[in-house]
């Protein structure tokens, strides 16, 4: 197989940049950008560390994000299953990137920029959801913001009528593979609506 190994290498195989790429970019949230950013409820978050990348979903019942000043964004982070691949990326490198989605849009907004966590009770109160307060804030410092063209969700059809596929596998099937049976099954499939419900925020 013969790889591409210079960037090159890579742009002769592609052509030019089209304009519209390089005109989309801002460098801080514009009334549009805004409008767009706050009408998300899902973000896909990527992170790099030492021991690797990371990407993880955020999702909230509101914007997943709320903007502190124009160059800057706010993301809760509640608790889950207390891995922290995410957190500790960003405690230990900081570069982030976003993809805010919009069900029923086949656009994607996109943030880069650095990061870092905080745990300033002030900025925490503000995300207060049902008494609840996020372990941590995520602070985001934008680099950059554009939007992304619709056709890799168009080929996908990502906001077709269709439901999940009835032999996808579950949470509960995969854990009973990964642990030989000792965790996992169809009781863990069963309990887990009641147990994501109490620990959503």
């Amino acid at each position: 197989m013969q790889w591409i190994e210079t960037t090159e290498g890579l742009e002769a195989l592609y052509g030019e940049v089209a304009s519209a790429a390089i005109s989309k970019v801002a460098r801080r949230m514009t009334p549009l950008y805004r409008k767009w950013i706050m009408q998300s409820r899902l973000c896909m978050l990527s992170t790099v560390g030492a021991d690797g990348t990371d990407g993880s979903p955020r999702g909230d019942d509101g914007p997943v994000v709320a903007e502190l000043d124009p160059g800057t964004l706010a993301m809760p982070d509640w608790r889950g299953n207390n891995r922290l691949d995410t957190l500790r990326n960003i405690v230990t490198d900081g570069r982030v990137s976003l993809m805010f989605l919009v069900p029923g849009s086949n656009n994607v907004v996109r943030v880069n920029g650095t990061a870092r966590l905080t745990d300033d009770v002030a900025l925490r109160r503000r995300f207060e959801h049902k008494g609840r307060l996020p372990a941590t804030v995520i602070v985001i410092a934008i680099a950059e913001i554009y939007v992304q063209c619709a056709r890799a969700l168009m080929r996908a059809q990502t906001w077709s009528a269709e439901g999940a596929p009835d032999d996808l596998p579950t949470v509960g099937q995969i854990l009973d593979e990964m642990t030989d049976g000792a965790e996992g099954g169809a009781a863990y499939d069963a309990a887990w609506p009641a147990r994501a419900a109490e620990t959503l925020w």
